[in-house]
């Protein structure tokens, strides 16, 4: 029993000195460097960002990088318009888009987009025909579906939004959403909103749900990473960073840390799936 329990005591430390080991390669491609990244765009895209920054200035000093949200227009926009180096976005850029601006794409992870409701919200399953009815205005009172006798307070994305547009085209399948629905700026904001609210319904990226949200089975499917890779869930979307033309210099390391080993952990740790 002491020898086994001697064996996985050096098995662990081995796995934990290679995860190190692998962590300090991955930041050694920042060493002697110096200059600024300015990174805008999808609000999913922020945890990983913001975790991939500071391990980065934290290791070296003289590396200043900046993240912001606004969504996937402003990603496409500011980007393409020379403002940041890196424009995030939760969908794919348009041709018309690349055409104009020279955009180049990395996809970095597979995420999914979620149906939400207040924690308390006793219901447990919606089927995706529902959810459709919900944000056209045919169904207006949670009585309608079992549920308190409360008028539906529904949320949504601005136009400028990649969780909106993956929403739009693959849950409501192009549909109407009805114009009384209040209109949030980030998923961050969606959160907050409808943690808020009772009546509330809503949408984020399945990396941001946590225990201040209830996110309901979909057609009898749960809304995890897990059955979003599996395929069982199927509004999905991958995460690109875009680029005006090839990345060079300071951001092409950054891009490459990202897409990295370390920068897979960090994704996954973020609540979504590293692309392979």
């Amino acid at each position: 029993m002491l020898r086994k329990l001697e064996t996985f005591i050096i098995i662990t430390f081995f796995i934990l000195a290679m995860s190190t080991l692998a962590s300090a390669q991955d930041l050694d491609a920042f060493k002697g460097k110096t200059g600024n990244i300015e990174i805008a765009g999808g609000t999913a895209h922020i945890p990983v960002m913001k975790e991939a920054a500071k391990r980065i200035m934290t290791t070296n000093p003289a590396i200043r990088i900046t993240v912001a949200g606004g969504g996937s227009g402003v990603g496409v926009q500011k980007a393409g318009e020379g403002l940041v180096d890196i424009g995030n976005t939760g969908r794919a850029v348009t041709e018309a888009e690349k055409s104009k601006y020279g955009l180049v794409s990395f996809p970095f992870a597979i995420d999914g987009v979620a149906v939400v409701v207040h924690k308390a919200n006793p219901l447990h399953g919606l089927t995706q025909a529902q959810v459709k009815d919900i944000f056209a205005g045919k169904i207006t009172n949670w009585k309608q579906l079992g549920g308190p006798n409360a008028a539906i307070d529904v949320y949504t994305r601005d136009e400028a939004s990649g969780t909106r547009e993956v929403f739009w085209e693959k849950m409501l399948s192009k549909g109407a959403i009805i114009d009384s629905a209040n209109v949030v700026a980030s998923n961050g904001a969606m959160k907050t909103a409808v943690a808020g609210d009772k009546n509330a319904i809503g949408y984020v990226s399945i990396g941001h749900i946590d225990d201040t949200l209830k996110a309901p089975l979909l057609d009898g499917v749960e809304p995890s990473q897990e059955t979003a890779v599996s395929g069982a869930y199927k509004v999905t979307r991958l995460l690109y960073m875009n680029t005006k033309g090839e990345p060079q210099g300071l951001v092409k390391s950054f891009i490459e840390y990202v897409r990295g080993p370390e920068g897979a952990e960090i994704t996954k740790a973020s609540g979504y799936i590293p692309t392979k």
